[in-house]
């Protein structure tokens, strides 16, 4: 980006936003406004993109309503957001998960969750362990002997 136009938005891009990712559901609380009311409307579903950068930085939610996929981009850096929610963390394996579009049902939000990964990991890591120590002693002996 142009570093006179970076300048200028500088003072406009939000110091204060919470850490999410793509693949992370969030719960976007935006203020609405009716007539002279305003309130706050929460969105919430899976990030399943985020473009740009600085004072043009967007982020894309996707969720089920009524069997139905609704989604919708908001600016990172909008007045319009209140508050940014991260309700689960999860590890994408993609950096855009348009192919969620094409899901239905529960497959449409199913997504490696993060804590799932890790105890996954962690079993495999256990039981590499386990097995090698035995191919290591077998193989030791006859050597030995």
């Amino acid at each position: 980006m142009n570093p006179i136009i970076q300048e200028i938005t500088a003072a406009q891009v939000k110091k204060d936003t919470t850490p999410f990712k793509v693949g992370d559901g969030v719960r976007v609380h935006t203020k609405v406004r009716e007539g002279d009311k305003e309130r706050v409307q929460v969105f919430a579903g899976i990030v399943i993109a985020r473009k740009g950068s600085g004072i043009h930085e967007t982020f894309t939610v996707r969720r089920l309503s009524y069997g139905e996929g609704v989604e919708r981009v908001f600016p990172v850096n909008s007045p319009n957001i209140e508050k940014i929610e991260v309700e689960r963390e999860s590890e994408a394996m993609r950096a855009r998960l348009y192919y969620l579009r094409r899901r239905t049902g529960k497959a449409a939000v199913a997504i490696k969750e993060k804590d799932r990964a890790a105890v996954i990991h962690a079993e495999k890591l256990a039981a590499s362990s386990k097995t090698a120590p035995a191919e290591k002693t077998a193989s030791a002996q006859p050597a030995s002997a």
